[in-house]
């Protein structure tokens, strides 16, 4: 697992976020981002893309279902 602290929270990569997700695929995860719909996310650079674990969870837990549709 890679990680960049700065501040209290390690920041993490794309593929940390991967592995923490059963059935995400970076694939997946580029084109959330590309769309707006995924987790928040930071762009130090054009080719650098990080996460917080915590905005990433809150994102999960705001998809939270009660019923299938």
């Amino acid at each position: 697992m890679s990680t960049a602290v700065i501040g209290s929270e390690p920041y993490i990569s794309d593929d940390d976020v991967v592995s923490r997700m059963p059935g995400m695929t970076k694939g997946n995860l580029a084109q959330l981002r590309y769309t707006g719909k995924g987790p928040k996310f930071y762009k130090p650079s054009p080719r650098v893309v990080l996460y917080k674990w915590s905005d990433v969870q809150a994102w999960i837990e705001g998809h939270a279902q009660m019923r299938t549709r």
